[in-house]
């Protein structure tokens, strides 16, 4: 049993009174490429983090589901037959939600006590939201004795956010966090669902995962404005191609013979998502034969054009990519998540990691004034369940 297990399961007796049954892990994700596109039809490609958010649990007989954050101290009680009204918690809302979207579906919900530990860090653009929702799914599954597909977790996680929450989210995140798999990126398409894995060989480099370390307030108004955007889009190139049921339905080729229909932003904003997609096949093709130089071209003109077409990026980001990309053994570097603060991704040379960090983490302070958190990530299986 490691440290970090011991204090939670010392926290949960403490607060509950008795030991947990079982641990559960939900992991946080990156995404490698392919951003803002997941809601446009587009393929993507996460993979699921060493970062998660870990569940202990166990049956309490009564018909209440007490959940508690082990770094907030913080405890919500969720009556079962009331679960429709805990959208307006502060926290507590994603596991009401998810209890809700199950006790809807059909599923048998039984009172538990759960505690929440999670090392995925929240507004960081790695997904702690996903964490905690898959990882709540599979807790209340698994306390009630329930089968469980995961496939099915993840679809039910996102119906949890979109429509309890109310945050307009694609697929990926959740489908990261259940699907994903030790040492492979998920080739998704978000629009049918069909995926493969793809061996996460980075030959000499490794993947540094860096979070700039800004409050993104803006992301929700921005995501939604970006939403609308991208579907005005499609509605003026359907004039051109009336059976496109996407953007990514569109080749760079095909958007090139019906861009006349766009100006401006929309313009931008279209050429963004359809040059991404094309970026995605081409990238999965790179990680497939092993080429990480072209991997990580794809990687930097990813993010140049999330910053000067889909403008999602925002100073710290930029700071913090641009500030990779100047440092020797740095071969690419881009924003992940909704943008406006958030994490970036760095291809880094196998024993360069050190002073990498130094170096950037200095060059992105003098930019912004404060400093950015880098984290040892590996890419790890999405969800684990452990009798305890």
């Amino acid at each position: 049993m490691d440290h970090m297990q011991e204090r939670a399961i010392e926290t949960f007796q403490r607060v509950f009174g008795a030991a947990p049954a079982f641990e559960v892990s939900a992991a946080g994700r990156i995404n490698l490429i392919g951003e803002h596109i997941d809601y446009c039809g587009g393929k993507v490609m996460p993979a699921s983090l060493n970062l998660c958010c870990k569940v202990y649990g166990r049956a309490n007989g009564t018909s209440l589901i007490n959940v508690y954050a082990d770094d907030l101290d913080e405890t919500a009680r969720l009556d079962l037959s009331a679960l429709d009204t805990y959208r307006s918690l502060n926290w507590g809302r994603y596991q009401a939600g998810v209890a809700y979207e199950l006790q809807k579906s059909g599923c048998r919900l039984v009172g538990c006590d759960l505690l929440y530990s999670c090392s995925v860090p929240f507004g960081s653009g790695l997904s702690s939201s996903a964490a905690i929702e898959v990882a709540t799914a599979v807790a209340l599954s698994e306390i009630a004795g329930n089968d469980y597909d995961l496939k099915e977790t993840a679809l039910l996680s996102q119906r949890a956010e979109n429509e309890y929450c109310g945050v307009n989210c694609g697929i990926m995140d959740q489908f990261a966090s259940a699907m994903g798999k030790k040492d492979r990126a998920i080739l998704l398409d978000c629009k049918t669902l069909e995926y493969t894995y793809i061996p996460f060989e980075l030959g000499n480099y490794e993947l540094v995962v860096a979070n700039c370390n800004k409050p993104h307030a803006l992301v929700e108004s921005k995501y939604n404005e970006r939403r609308g955007e991208v579907e005005e889009a499609l509605v003026r190139l359907r004039a051109v191609y009336p059976d496109a049921a996407c953007l990514a339905d569109l080749t760079p080729a095909m958007f090139e013979r019906a861009k006349h229909v766009l100006s401006g932003k929309l313009l931008d904003r279209a050429e963004h998502v359809i040059y991404e997609c094309a970026r995605v096949k081409e990238a999965a093709a790179a990680l497939r034969r092993g080429d990480i130089l072209a991997l990580a071209r794809l990687i930097n003109a990813s993010h140049d054009s999330l910053s000067r077409l889909y403008e999602v990026t925002g100073k710290e980001p930029d700071a913090l990519a641009y500030a990779a990309r100047a440092q020797d053994g740095c071969i690419g570097s881009r924003m992940i998540g909704a943008g406006f603060g958030g994490c970036t991704i760095s291809l880094v040379e196998k024993g360069k990691v050190a002073a990498f960090k130094k170096a950037v983490g200095e060059r992105y302070r003098n930019a912004v004034g404060y400093d950015a958190t880098f984290y040892d990530t590996s890419i790890e299986d999405g969800v684990t369940v452990r009798k305890l």
